[in-house]
């Protein structure tokens, strides 16, 4: 379903309301970039704009009400303003937007290329200021690190899954688009770049697959920080990791690794293509590799058929893997899928218990991970100030570091080397640290 624009719109102020994935992100990305050249002002969504944009997701049915919500807010926010919605709740689920905003226009994902060239069209003979040079451009929304889009859908029909169905089949960016894509991330003065997909390990472009794209990139850009958002178990190979290794650092040694059950019978009812074994070896594989690499994993609590037996020996997995963290998930039926119709769907109640559980373990497993920093060195992009005189950043293993610059001075956009002192007081999945050199110039 896609609703057509019409007309000119005066857009001078314009909302993005972003749900979802690392997908999501980077698709919006492009769209701030367009209303920025156009010198239209993109805000905070609390305020108030002409022109909102919401990116939706239906992963989970928690996703599907929080898409149908922000449609809702974006009108009540912005009486007069044109609402457009787009991403994979508007594919499965139209109908269900359109009744959350009737005025709004809906655009599925078939359409969500053709929607930033209509909007350029639309914005063209009477929207936003003219560019007026770099200034015109501002800011993006994370000054530091910029989200590259790969590849897009999914062809695996995990039971559980409505994705391929909101999304398509797997389907990769050209090569030269993504390097274009990088050139244009590193001139904007990001410094660090994440490659994203929904199954980006399947890319493959003309013979090339993901690790031979990320040698064209290592090869053909100058960009300093290479991050991968998400990778199936299956795909982090010999020669992946050998690029990681062989990059000088560039390629950062921090791998999500989604899981979903550390049960293997829950894992073949999911459709998942491994067992617990080979995701284990496959951790201990990538530690052997870069002792000092991050290993973080999703999981699916309350899953169709997981007993109090299954769930126990997840968590009992999880503990094993000495993770760098955990993101919990509870089973959502999602009509359509196979496992909407498995026997032994798993109570409310349950289910919220166990991803408590699993939240617990989460939060231990990132503690630990942050402790076990301590004394060591840290390469740390940094992004905001913390109001005390330090900056927060993002270490290459994804972790959060704080620290100050002997002369008070801003690090935004900077990278540093932090040797690791402590755990924040403040919060234990973080530590603070000691500035030791300083790299300001992008590139």
């Amino acid at each position: 379903m896609t609703t057509r624009l019409s007309a000119p719109l005066p857009v001078r102020r314009a909302v993005i309301a972003n749900l979802g994935c690392k997908v999501n992100q980077a698709e919006m990305d492009a769209v701030e970039r367009l209303l920025r050249a156009r010198g239209v002002d993109v805000l905070d969504p609390r305020e108030r704009a002409d022109l909102v944009v919401v990116n939706t997701c239906t992963v989970t049915g928690i996703a599907d009400r929080k898409s149908r919500q922000a449609v809702r807010r974006a009108r009540r926010n912005n009486p007069a303003a044109r609402v457009l919605v787009t991403g994979c709740s508007a594919a499965v689920d139209p109908e269900a937007l359109a009744a959350a905003d009737p005025a709004a226009s809906i655009f599925d994902n078939e359409s969500k290329g053709e929607l930033l060239a209509e909007l350029a069209a639309l914005l063209e003979p009477s929207g936003g200021r003219p560019m007026t040079g770099p200034a015109g451009m501002g800011g993006s929304v994370d000054r530091t690190r910029a989200f590259v889009k790969i590849e897009d859908g999914c062809s695996f029909h995990c039971t559980y899954c409505i994705i391929p169905r909101a999304r398509g089949p797997a389907r990769s960016v050209a090569a030269v688009a993504v390097l274009a894509d990088v050139e244009r991330a590193v001139a904007a003065g990001h410094r660090e770049i994440v490659l994203t997909g929904i199954n980006a390990g399947t890319y493959s472009d003309a013979g090339l697959g993901l690790p031979g794209l990320v040698r064209r990139i290592l090869a053909e850009t100058t960009v300093e920080r290479i991050r991968l958002s998400s990778i199936e178990p299956q795909h982090v190979t010999d020669e992946l990791l050998a690029v990681w290794v062989d990059s000088g650092g560039r390629c950062l040694p921090h791998f999500h690794i989604p899981l979903q059950s550390g049960d293997d019978t829950i894992l073949r009812r999911m459709g998942r293509r491994y067992d617990t074994a080979s995701y284990a070896a496959l951790a201990a594989r990538v530690r052997r590799t870069m002792p000092a690499a991050a290993v973080h994993a999703d999981v699916i609590a309350g899953f169709p058929g997981e007993d109090d037996a299954a769930w126990a020996r997840t968590l009992a997995f999880l503990r094993s893997l000495e993770l760098a963290g955990v993101h919990v998930f509870r089973y959502s039926a999602r009509p359509g899928t196979p496992a909407a119709r498995m026997v032994g769907q798993v109570d409310s109640g349950t289910k919220k218990r166990r991803a408590a559980e699993g939240l617990a373990l989460a939060a231990a497993a990132r503690a630990s991970f942050a402790a076990r920093q301590v004394g060591r060195e840290a390469n740390v992009l940094f992004e905001r100030p913390l109001g005390d005189g330090r900056w927060l950043g993002h270490a290459a293993t994804h972790l959060l570091v704080s620290a100050a610059a002997s002369d008070g001075a801003s690090l935004e956009n900077a990278i540093g080397l932090v040797r690791v002192e402590a755990v924040d007081p403040a919060a234990a999945d973080r530590v603070v640290g000691r500035l030791l050199e300083v790299d300001r110039r992008p590139g």
